[in-house]
């Protein structure tokens, strides 16, 4: 194995080569390799300091690196390019390198959230490199079956599923409201209260009040954070029942490891600072120690206990990922940030689902690791305010190794001029997440919040085929220009560019495909039999219903922003 050059990586220390079906396998300390399926194996190595798990495959056919990270997708990056540095707080460790097809050339996860991973084309000789490494004991489970991506990253996170526990609550896959990019930190009761209930009705269930709630002052920044007073939202619990009586769920947001310079908690708690953030007014909390933690803790849970919220949004995880922390103080009582951070979560989330089962917690990406998963009960794509393409990727991205929870988009918004067909589109983008909605439905036209409804409504009779069916997003190199899911007797396919849709011939009983390409031309290759049809557009109005017979070569057209909707009669 040719030595590569490593400027922005740790040395890699003695590696042996392991045997392991043709791979190109070598590790540090004590390692042994364990076959767990065809194409699929588990490499062990565990030594008394830095231990590396290292394997090359040919980079040949190859299309895309793809990571779980912001933007992570596409290219394929330089071996020497800078390793990802994995915590708790930030990032997943896994991985795939995609080649034509769609399959896995290789993919791999570690069973560890504290890795650092580097991946990347050999220059000398077109080889791509993967490696992992930990303090101490690491696994790492690698697979080349070659298989769809998609199947291999699933089981991956199957993996990493095994002896964990996440309880996701169904009211965590309805769409939600957002106060943030409609009100920024304008909160008021009356406010809230009117978007929750135009919310309702056109089929939100949840809303989620963001920045503003607890300062007076609209200067942005976090300087006030840390108090958590509802100063923006006065006789607080009434309030959330009068929200409650609309039939709709309430979530707060905290900016979790800020304690603001202007805060009365700061002369308390500012000297316990993992980072210093002055361009943010604050500091970030280190929560290895018990003060910090309780703090919060408190601060949080009385959301749930004394306001009675649904819930919490949790922003800024990421945050506590400090690359050099300061050495813990004498008062602290955790060695490591990742245990703290762990602690805070689990207390926050032992009080507020002791107070209601069912609360729901929301995190962020980049803090999308599996060892979360216990302590909230949906992901959000990090911001991207009206980028559709930007959103569908992210929520893919997150979709492939969430495991059991919940995906949600990054807030919808968009400037009041958009067309209908335009708004169906934003929605067809996150259409295998779960929608969030962030635009003054009071401004709304009578055509904009048709086409919101309509395919709100979508999303919610299809939310096990759409969220909970066998996910195969398309061509990772250019953004997933179509994507299937199939499950419950339906395949649902979103098509962004002028692809045919190839359903197959499988046991489905119901085809929608969503277009939100501007070519109307749907091509159905290879689907013959009767089936009614029926095409609706951007506003859910019906434009064709009636019954066909399909003869393998059928084009169909569906308007920007439409629906066809295929139900088989006969094969």
């Amino acid at each position: 194995m040719d030595e590569v050059w490593e400027p922005h990586a740790p040395a890699a220390g003695a590696l042996r080569p392991l045997s392991a079906d043709g791979l190109d396998l070598r590790a540090g300390g004590t390692a042994t390799v364990r076959p767990v399926a065809e194409g699929v194996l588990e490499v062990t190595a565990e030594s008394d300091g830095e231990t590396r798990v290292e394997w090359r495959v040919p980079c040949a056919d190859a299309t895309a690196f793809w990571t779980p990270e912001p933007r992570g997708t596409g290219w394929l990056p330089a071996a020497w390019s800078a390793p990802r540095g994995i915590s708790l707080a930030k990032g997943a460790p896994v991985a795939a390198l995609v080649g034509t097809g769609d399959v896995a050339l290789c993919a791999f996860a570690a069973d560890r959230t504290d890795v650092l991973a580097g991946a990347g084309v050999v220059e000398e000789n077109g080889e791509f490199r993967f490696w992992a490494q930990a303090t101490g004991r690491l696994t790492v489970r690698i697979d080349t079956s070659r298989r769809h991506f998609a199947g291999c990253l699933a089981d991956l996170a199957g993996w990493w599923g095994e002896g964990r526990t996440a309880h996701v609550p169904e009211a965590a896959r309805r769409p939600a409201y957002s106060t943030w990019y409609t009100l920024q930190q304008n909160v008021t009761p009356q406010a809230v209260e009117t978007q929750a209930a135009l919310g309702k009705a056109l089929g939100l269930d949840t809303i989620i009040v963001d920045d503003g709630w607890m300062t007076r002052d609209r200067a942005r920044g976090y300087a006030h954070c840390g108090d958590w007073e509802p100063l923006s939202l006065p006789d607080t619990a009434a309030h959330v029942g009068r929200v409650h009586d609309l039939g709709v769920r309430y979530l707060l947001w905290y900016a979790l490891p800020f304690i603001g310079k202007e805060s009365a908690a700061w002369d308390r708690l500012g000297r316990y600072a993992l980072a210093d953030a002055a361009h943010m007014g604050a500091v970030v909390a280190d929560p290895r120690y018990p003060a910090v933690r309780e703090h919060l803790t408190d601060r949080l849970a009385r959301a749930v206990e004394e306001w009675g919220m649904d819930g919490l949004k949790i922003d800024f995880i990421d945050w506590f990922a400090v690359p050099d922390p300061p050495a813990p103080g004498p008062e602290a009582d955790c060695a490591t940030v990742d245990e703290g951070v762990e602690l805070l979560l689990a207390a926050v989330h032992r009080r507020i689902t002791a107070a209601q089962p069912e609360a729901m917690t929301e995190h962020r990406q980049p803090y999308t690791s599996p060892g979360l998963w216990p302590w909230t009960t949906m992901i959000r794509a990090t911001d991207c305010p009206l980028s559709p393409q930007e959103n569908r990727q992210r929520t893919l991205d997150l979709r492939l190794v969430a495991g059991p929870v919940a995906v949600h988009s990054d807030m919808l918004m968009w400037h009041p001029a958009e067309p209908p067909e335009q708004i169906a589109c934003h929605l067809i983008n996150v259409l295998f997440a779960v929608p969030q909605i962030s635009v003054d439905l009071a401004a709304q036209s009578q055509e904009q919040r048709e086409a919101l409804a309509f395919w709100l409504g979508v999303v919610r009779e299809h939310l096990a085929t759409l969220q909970l069916g066998e996910l195969r997003p398309a061509r990772p190199d250019l953004g997933y220009p179509m994507v299937t899911a199939t499950g419950d007797g339906t395949v649902a396919v979103a098509r962004y560019a002028p692809l045919p849709v190839r359903a197959g011939d499988g046991p489905w009983h119901t085809l929608l495909v969503a277009n939100a390409d501007d070519d109307p031309e749907v091509r159905l290759p290879g689907l013959r039999g009767r089936a009614e049809v029926t095409v609706q557009d951007a506003r859910g109005r019906i434009v064709r219903s009636d019954t066909a017979d399909l003869a393998g070569d059928d084009v169909v057209t569906v308007p920007r922003g439409g629906l066809l909707t295929l139900r088989r009669t006969r094969g």
